[in-house]
């Protein structure tokens, strides 16, 4: 692929989608250890016909952002908990580990590496890093690969969601993943899952659907690729409590942050046929960070929320202290900035 040049790029309408950067970080596991990582200007990874990760889908990614501040400096939102993420995640693919420590050296390279690419302060856009691991081994019974590659690569990205639009979401009859499965680990076999019930959901006119949770059938558990939430009507911030979704990033910054805002949250089962005592209702994730449910429809109901046009109050302000936090616009109580060192 031809490499994508900064004077090609339209800061304030980039899309999500991904252009080839210059430079990005691999690492190999073989041998019982890690090998030693470093900056590669390779865009292509080469497997054996046989690969682990071809057959048997052995595979962990995380996706965070790097952001651009008013006075220039770089900032990124957290790395520590994607770090941490990821390796529970390759324990539960019976994957080898990358240790938390490098995963956060490789981040602030490749950010380093490409900071050109950081969409300036205001243009809506981050520099999108999305590392993963995959295992190599040649197989062809069921069993773990012993070898493995790291890489994260980077992309500039404008808003996954422009503004805060709220859409209308309905709930799928297919499941997202098995009770007590892989639903908690962020793995692709999870995201090709649920390709086709979201792709069903906007032919219907959806933005997406809404899972339940595979037991029962009875609780909210996520969207295709974000977690759910819902401000009561007495103020309260809800959201489910479950085995079978994706700890989410944002999910558990966004709990703080009402906690801050005094909005007393707790996660816990939510009943999808009693979920009118919710005054608003959003997807969050690290992609869009809150998109607003405008409305949610199921069994032929649709139930509306605050306004299918206009974003609820309480959703605005959790937005706007996120993502000012994000941005570097507002104080950073918690400690979750990590500044690049871009020198």
């Amino acid at each position: 692929m031809t490499k994508t040049r900064v004077e090609d790029l339209d800061w304030n309408n980039l899309g999500f989608e991904y252009h080839d950067l210059h430079y990005s970080w691999t690492e190999e596991f073989k041998d019982g250890q890690w090998q030693g990582g470093h900056l590669t200007t390779e865009s292509t990874l080469t497997l054996n016909e046989a690969a682990e990760v071809l057959h048997y889908g052995q595979e962990v990614f995380e996706g965070l952002k790097a952001y651009r501040t008013k006075d220039g400096q770089v900032n990124l939102f957290r790395p520590d908990q994607n770090a941490k993420r990821m390796v529970n995640s390759a324990k539960r693919m019976m994957m080898e580990p990358y240790p938390e420590e490098k995963f956060l050296e490789a981040v602030k390279a490749v950010v380093k590496a490409n900071q050109e690419f950081v969409p300036p302060y205001g243009s809506g856009g981050t520099l999108y890093l999305r590392p993963f691991m995959v295992g190599t081994q040649p197989v062809v019974g069921v069993v773990p690969s012993n070898t493995y590659t790291f890489r994260v690569y980077a992309t500039p990205v404008g808003a996954y969601v422009k503004g805060l639009n709220p859409v209308p979401f309905t709930v799928s009859k297919y499941d997202r993943a098995a009770y007590a499965g892989t639903g908690q680990a962020k793995t692709a076999g999870n995201y090709a899952g649920s390709l086709l019930p979201e792709m069903e959901a906007k032919k219907a006119g959806f933005a997406d659907c809404l899972f339940l949770d595979p037991r029962e059938h009875k609780y909210v558990d996520e969207f295709s690729g974000a977690n759910f939430f819902g401000v009561t009507k007495d103020g309260q911030f809800v959201t489910p409590k479950s085995e079978s979704i994706l700890p989410s990033v944002t999910k558990r910054s966004l709990l703080q942050v009402a906690a801050e805002l005094g909005l007393n949250p707790v996660e816990k089962q939510l009943e999808v046929d009693h979920l009118d005592d919710l005054a608003e209702a959003g997807a969050m994730g690290t992609a869009a960070v809150i998109s607003p449910v405008g409305s949610l429809t199921y069994k032929g109901k649709k139930q509306v929320f605050y306004s299918e046009t206009e974003t609820g109050p309480v959703t605005t302000k959790l937005y706007n202290y996120l993502t000012g936090v994000q941005n570097g616009d507002v104080e950073d109580k918690f400690g979750w900035v990590v500044p690049v060192d871009l020198d």
